[in-house]
């Protein structure tokens, strides 16, 4: 019997085969997230502006809500070749690219002009390519705005963690940091998070307040306290066969529109997190602002650590901080 993932490949190989012979080329993406998101509509735009600069020849289909599997399978997917396309985050890379565990470092940026200056750097580029070997290249950054925990009680310091249950992605930097900040982490699906919260299964998770809200956690929990832990990008990745079979006016239409989108992103973002953030304290939500002053000092040993671990990545991760 084959497995869900084999049956995902069979199907999206089916429907590449069916449509070999036409002149255009169409480029399947795969992401998780709801149409009303930012990223989804991000993606619109990449799709609309590829298409045009190709002059029709490079098409871009996007499945949302994970039709094609959740983030991490549709990610195994593009490794081998049999989807194109797909937005992960870098906190899921980590375990694909070493590289991009250095966005993972909590308290990394100091604030937004900061995570835009490292996105935009040669250093970002560099860890966008970093993993052609693994068979996916990264084509641009979307912004996630900034990671916060929120739960049924308000978090204001590493104390109120102890003895927590929080979601986390499946990241050891990311488990490594609620570690250090006293909570245990329990990495979780994020399709499977509501549930998870509702039922007490988790205490708490950490993610931005548009995902909190288009997701419905905000009706599970009462406190988005605002630590702003870490900023870490979403993704938009192409597997290295579909980027190899491309024409050169296919890549450069495909560069081009992925670079406009990113921009467009910001101001998407920007006001997403205004209208959520207003949305979720109609609903009752409470934002809590927070001394980040405890956290920073309480993760200060994972660079430490990483130092005396891993020289290579942490000179990388000292380069973003100085940007």
């Amino acid at each position: 019997m084959m497995g869900k993932k084999s049956i995902l490949a069979a199907l999206i190989g089916c429907t590449m085969a069916a449509s070999a012979g036409v002149q255009a080329t169409t480029l399947k993406l795969s992401h998780n997230q709801d149409t009303s998101t930012p990223v989804h509509q991000a993606m619109k735009l990449l799709a609309k502006r590829a298409k045009a600069l190709s002059d029709g020849e490079l098409k871009i289909r996007i499945y949302p809500n994970a039709q094609l599997g959740s983030q991490r399978e549709s990610l195994e997917l593009v490794q081998n070749g049999a989807l194109d396309m797909a937005k992960s985050n870098a906190a899921e890379l980590e375990a694909f690219a070493k590289a991009y565990s250095a966005f993972n470092m909590p308290y990394l940026f100091t604030d937004r002009d900061h995570y835009y200056r490292a996105l935009e750097s040669d250093l970002g580029r560099e860890i966008l390519n970093s993993s052609a070997d693994n068979g996916f290249i990264g084509v641009t950054y979307y912004d996630a705005g900034a990671r916060s925990f929120y739960s049924s009680k308000p978090i204001t310091s590493p104390d109120d963690l102890k003895g927590m249950k929080v979601r986390v992605q499946p990241s050891p930097t990311a488990v490594s940091m609620v570690k250090n900040l006293g909570g245990n982490p329990t990495p979780l699906a994020f399709g499977e998070l509501y549930t998870a919260l509702q039922q007490g299964v988790v205490d708490a998770a950490e993610n931005n307040i548009p995902s909190m809200t288009l997701n419905r956690h905000s009706e599970v929990v009462k406190y988005f306290s605002l630590d702003e832990h870490t900023m870490v990008p979403d993704v938009l990745v192409i597997s290295t066969a579909s980027w190899n079979k491309l024409s050169d006016m296919e890549r450069e239409a495909l560069t081009q529109a992925a670079a406009e989108s990113m921009q467009e992103m910001k101001t998407i973002w920007a006001e997403a997190e205004v209208a959520e953030r207003q949305s979720a304290e109609k609903t009752g939500v409470e934002f809590v602002e927070v001394d980040k002053a405890p956290f920073q000092q309480a993760v200060e040993p994972m660079y430490t650590e990483l130092k005396e671990k891993d020289a290579d990545l942490y000179q990388l991760v000292e380069g973003l901080r100085k940007l």
